[in-house]
């Protein structure tokens, strides 16, 4: 019977001392990880809705006009004579 009661309570010990883990890690998961998969999906909706005349933001910090979306490459207009093709996953940003 002794040996059963020190069973049960080591148990008890190891969820108590595992607690404080789980807690950190559901609170890494709501604070981090979750508005990161938000961002993501929302990034996926704005390139995906990306349309000739819209400006963009590029990762590199061009602000350029979409003259053509094709497939996974976006052609985009700089200035007048300045045209660049570059991947969608390198746009940014839309802006308004």
């Amino acid at each position: 019977m002794f040996v059963s009661i020190m069973q049960i309570s080591g148990r008890e010990n190891l969820f108590v001392s595992m607690l404080p883990l789980f807690l950190i890690f559901a609170i890494f998961y709501f604070l981090l990880i979750l508005p990161q998969q938000r961002m993501r999906k929302e990034h996926q909706i704005m390139l995906s809705k990306l349309s000739k005349g819209d400006r963009v933001i590029t990762n590199g910090g061009i602000y350029a006009t979409v003259i053509e979306v094709k497939g996974n490459i976006v052609v985009l207009k700089i200035s007048e004579n300045t045209k660049i093709e570059i991947q969608k996953e390198a746009i940014a940003q839309k802006l308004k």
